[in-house]
């Protein structure tokens, strides 16, 4: 996408906006919040024109449907601003990557991950299994930076490859691997939700949630071995990939584990003492701790080469974003104010009776909802009352176990998801192939979990 030349400064607006927000967290000002949602629309409306035509159709489609809802929900006109600044965090939050992103291509460690994937390596379908673990290794540190991260590696890896090839295999294996890195992390938001709602301890949810993990692991390992095995892989000068240094990589690998594992305990104490959410804290900290671990590698200097290009790069670039989420908040706003949900937890009550069936349902729900736009948080608050209910019938451990994989699963087909929509601009492709292309996953998870969840009844 060419930029026209005042597009080139709009990250300085983007910005400002994004500080606001920030800054509104720690006053809980509402009139300042409704300042952030006129600004939102003054950015959802300069936005709109540079963006992809395909965000804008789904933009447009949200924004239409959401009127509509709102219209039925007896709330004033005036009071839309305030229902476009729901995910501002996230759009904050993902103008802040570029920077981890950036440390670690100055430290050259992108560099020692495409070596470790690639390393005797005869047919992609070996190096499936090692791009998932490897984006598993680094999503559980690392979050959303992991996907972007492994992502760029296999793109240079794959380069000479078929798109079709090229674009199948990296939605699959960063995508799986990322979400089963949050199916047990104590950091991710859906799997706090999940255990709030149930009242199921972390300690006792944690070991089925591994095991979940690990099943569902080998049994996409396994699939991707044998679906991409058909593909010979070598390097671009035509070359079988060579030995690797062992030791050096691994000295790499350790370095950068020891980094993310500080950075986790950093997000993890910050957040706790400062009594901030998890977003903020990860959005607040990337910054300052990649600029000091430049410092410490002595890469400082490439680090702010390469991190001001690439932050302003994707910053001025954050259209498809911006109009997506934007819209997306206004729709989630309507729809949870409207008389819609009433229709969605009827399906579940009537067969309350057949618990087999209602984890069903509730899996089926989170994953048809998620490939409408509305996130699994959006679809643990709808079923929230309906879970109450059945705590009173069933082990609060399986529902818990059925929401969580329910939820995660949706990460790897949500349509209009963050990672999934992070994905399709990175590849350049549509975000309805990647949905198609991870759904038997997303299944599979919500089914391991579901049979587990019975298992425990």
């Amino acid at each position: 996408m060419k930029l026209h030349s005042v597009f080139q400064y709009v990250y300085i607006f983007y910005t400002f906006v994004f500080v606001l927000h920030i800054a509104n967290i720690f006053i809980a000002s509402d009139r300042l919040n409704y300042v952030i949602g006129l600004l939102a629309l003054v950015m959802l409306v300069i936005s709109f024109a540079s963006a992809s035509k395909l965000f804008r159709i789904l933009s447009a489609s949200f924004i239409v449907i959401g009127g509509c809802l709102y219209a039925t929900s007896g709330q004033s006109v005036l009071a839309i601003p305030s229902a476009l600044t729901a995910n501002i965090a996230l759009l904050t939050l993902l103008a802040m990557l570029p920077w981890m992103n950036s440390v670690v291509r100055s430290g050259r460690f992108d560099r020692s991950l495409n070596s470790l994937m690639k390393a005797n390596v005869s047919d992609v379908g070996k190096m499936y299994t090692r791009g998932s673990a490897t984006t598993f290794t680094l999503a559980a540190f690392l979050n959303l930076s992991a996907v972007t991260i492994s992502q760029d590696v296999l793109k240079d890896n794959l380069a000479h490859f078929n798109k079709k090839v090229r674009d199948s295999f990296i939605s699959t294996s960063t995508l799986r691997g990322f979400s089963l890195a949050l199916l047990w992390s104590p950091l991710e938001i859906l799997v706090v939700l999940s255990i709030f709602v149930t009242g199921v301890s972390y300690v006792a949810i944690l070991p089925w949630l591994l095991l979940i993990a690990v099943l569902t692991f080998i049994l996409d390992a396994l699939w991707g071995r044998y679906h991409f095995r058909k593909y010979a892989y070598a390097n671009q000068s035509g070359e079988q990939s060579r030995e690797m240094n062992v030791k050096g990589i691994a000295k790499k690998i350790a370095h950068l584990a020891s980094a993310l594992v500080l950075f986790l305990a950093l997000v993890i104490v910050c957040g706790t003492f400062f009594e901030i959410d998890f977003i903020l804290t990860v959005t607040l900290l990337i910054f300052p701790f990649t600029l000091i671990w430049s410092t410490i590698i002595k890469r400082g200097r490439s680090f702010w080469v390469i991190g001001w290009h690439n932050w302003k790069m994707k910053a001025n670039t954050m259209q498809n974003f911006i109009i997506l989420f934007i819209s997306l908040s206004f729709f989630s706003n309507s729809i949870s104010n409207s008389s819609f949900l009433e229709v969605i937890e009827k399906p579940i009550l009537l067969v309350a009776q057949y618990p087999l069936v209602v984890f069903l349902l509730i899996q089926v729900i989170f994953i048809f909802l998620s490939l409408f736009g509305i996130h699994p948080i959006a679809t643990i608050g709808i079923l929230t009352g309906l879970i109450g209910s059945l705590l009173d019938v069933y082990n609060p451990l399986s529902l818990s176990i059925v929401m969580v994989t329910s939820a995660i699963a949706t990460l790897t087909v949500g349509t209009y998801g963050l990672v999934v929509t992070l994905t399709a601009m990175d590849t350049n492709q549509s975000p309805y192939r990647i949905t198609l292309n991870n759904l038997p996953f997303a299944l599979l998870l919500g089914g391991i979990g579901t049979i587990i969840a019975y298992i425990l009844l």
